[in-house]
């Protein structure tokens, strides 16, 4: 909520998400500058930035990538300014070139990247572990537990950061970016730092004989975090068995020690400083140690460098966790596994809690919201690649149209790799049609993925003028990360309203080939594809038709769609229950009594395009207006 973020009462406790807890760190640190790059878990971190920039006297702006994100921020710290750059784990992995040229010549103002980890991937295509990152860039990492210390280590980062004249990193994962807790709140600063021009002799310059002075920074730091305050130890003072903890395992472990009633007889030892680990503090504890049990989110960094640091004292301790299948190897932690892990350690058969006889929640396929023109787009594809003498070849891209490899977009994806990947796989397989390769090339992307990274590729393309079809899925939003504003949008995160960039003159400036079309409008759509598909060389069809979410807000009248029960075939449907399996919007239904489709008004939001596909002719369309 924006109230706390601005609210000046040092000493009032407040309720806030973990994403929150970052924006009220970062205003109580008196940034200068925020850039970001939409990604959940911590999208909403910009947003509202950018809600309170004006109000704080900072600048906030949603970059096209990840890439321009960061090297903003480096550029706004050559003028002593204080900059926060918010990443998911893909984006971190973007900015890795920038990153690792950065950690080298270092920073003059107060640089914080905010990473945000997906443990069990719930909205990313992998569950990147950053703390890699860090280490390969010779950075330092925190990982905050709670809400409270998600916000106190945004300004102790920040002095860390200019300490030691280097980038810092805080790492939030998918339950601290999204929990709630109490937060203490501290006092802003009624002024920001002054800027300082930029001097003659100024430099940040990456060079090779940075690389030493980077590695001293990093002992130094290394120094510093053997008293971080955020380390901390509860537990018997030589224990036998020791957790180490980071992030949430170590309230998932207190959990579990408390069930068991284990508080006296296993150490705790929780890490929030990552990177460079705190040796001689680690040490402190693993030499009484017999057994250790490692928490983490989500490969084995912690319980590995925990093996190398005893091995190099000697230690024989038993060393459990995700590497040696104590725990599971992907996917995020929770209490269960934490407290049978725990009970393993401990040789204590854990008290039962839960009712074993209650039945599991039933699974269910992920699907495009109900009205979605994604759904539309694939239903045509699917269409005219039949068509075609041999199977056509679809390599796609990340956003709400992933789940085109899935039932929810007919499988159409042959490939789909990393952002802005499609459009790459396509014109090297776009060249070989030439070669004997007889299928049509089909790649998409949407129109926020357009901007971020489909530009240097459709450059490359069209240069070479591969043999290939790529469809923008203009839906006017980031959709899948909360509608945040693009280039195309014009607005942005501040609120200004800007000219926004159409995708049809930039892609006509390379000298494409370049054709516009509505999903909704089924017939014409599908003839416009086809037609493409059937000319050589590289197309762009541009399919405009706003988000489903979007237009529900500001739709005057929803249209009225019904199933005539009279017309429809029922079990004689000749595509076999189209409306609830072929079509699968959540809107159509099907009515096991009778037999006979039917519109779930509350799930409907009337766009009326099941009406025009009904092999029967039975759905009904009527009323209202849309804005």
């Amino acid at each position: 909520m924006e109230w706390n973020m601005t609210l000046n009462e040092p000493g009032r406790v407040c309720l806030m998400q973990g994403n929150e807890a970052i924006v009220r760190g970062a205003v109580e640190a008196g940034i200068h500058f925020a850039a970001s790059y939409p990604g959940s878990p911590s999208s909403q971190i910009l947003g509202m930035l950018g809600k309170i920039a004006r109000e704080r006297n900072f600048y906030a702006q949603w970059a096209t990538n990840e890439v321009c994100a960061l090297e903003a921020c480096i550029g706004t710290s050559l003028a002593n300014a204080r900059s926060i750059c918010i990443v998911k784990q893909n984006g971190l992995l973007c900015t890795a070139d920038a990153l690792h040229c950065g950690a080298q010549h270092g920073v003059k103002g107060g640089l914080v990247i905010i990473t945000s980890d997906d443990p069990s991937a719930h909205s990313s295509t992998n569950e990147f572990d950053s703390r890699f990152m860090a280490m390969s860039a010779d950075l330092p990492m925190l990982e905050p537990t709670s809400m409270q210390e998600a916000k106190d280590m945004v300004p102790y980062a920040f002095e860390l950061s200019e300490r030691y004249r280097q980038m810092v990193i805080i790492r939030l994962t998918t339950r601290v970016c999204h929990g709630r807790g109490n937060v203490t709140l501290g006092e802003l600063p009624e002024t920001t730092r002054p800027l300082r021009p930029v001097g003659e002799w100024d430099r940040l310059v990456c060079v090779s004989y940075r690389h030493m002075p980077m590695l001293e920074t990093l002992d130094s730091l290394q120094e510093a975090f053997e008293v971080c305050p955020y380390n901390h130890y509860s537990g018997p003072e030589q224990p036998k068995k020791l957790i180490v903890a980071g992030g949430t395992g170590r309230l998932y472990a207190q959990e579990a020690l408390h069930r068991l009633g284990l508080e006296d007889e296993i150490g705790l030892l929780s890490l929030a400083s990552l990177w460079p680990l705190p040796e001689r503090r680690i040490v402190q504890y693993l030499q009484h140690a017999e057994e250790v049990l490692t928490l983490e989110e989500v490969d084995p960094f912690l319980e590995r460098n925990l093996q190398a640091i005893a091995g190099s004292h000697r230690f024989t301790i038993r060393f459990a966790g995700r590497g040696d299948g104590a725990l599971p190897r992907v996917g995020e932690l929770t209490p269960d596994l934490v407290a049978e892990a725990v009970s393993a350690l401990a040789g204590r058969p854990l008290p039962t809690r839960r009712d074993e006889t209650q039945p599991p929640l039933l699974e269910r396929d992920l699907n495009f919201c109900a009205g979605c023109p994604h759904r539309a787009t694939f239903h045509i594809l699917r269409r005219v690649l039949r068509r075609e003498k041999n199977p056509g070849i679809v390599v796609g891209d990340i956003g709400c149209y992933i789940m085109s490899g899935q039932e929810a977009g007919h499988y159409a994806y042959q490939a789909c790799n990393c952002m802005g990947s499609g459009i790459n796989l396509a014109e090297g397989l776009g060249q070989l049609t030439a070669y004997g390769l007889d299928q049509k090339v089909v790649t998409m992307c949407g129109d926020s993925t357009f901007y971020h990274s489909i530009l240097p590729g459709l450059i490359n393309a069209r240069y070479h003028d591969s043999n290939m079809l790529l469809l923008v899925l203009d839906n006017s939003a980031t959709a899948m990360t909360g509608f945040q504003p693009h280039p195309g949008t014009g607005i942005t995160a501040m609120g200004d309203d800007v000219p926004p960039m159409e995708i049809r003159p930039i892609c006509e400036a390379m000298g494409c080939k370049v054709a516009e079309a509505d999903p909704f409008q089924v017939e014409e759509t599908e003839s416009l594809m086809a037609e493409l598909l059937s000319q050589p060389g590289l197309k762009v069809l541009i399919l405009r038709q706003p988000c489903a979410t979007l237009k529900s807000k500001s739709r005057r009248a929803k249209l009225r769609v019904y199933v005539d029960q009279d017309k429809c075939f029922g079990d004689g449907c000749g595509c076999d229950r189209f409306c609830s399996r072929v079509w699968g919007c959540p809107g159509n239904s099907w009515d096991f009594a009778k037999n006979k489709a039917v519109i779930d008004p509350v799930s409907c939001v009337g766009c009326g395009v099941c009406a025009k596909l009904c092999p029967a002719g039975a759905i009904v369309v009527e009323g209202g207006e849309e804005q």
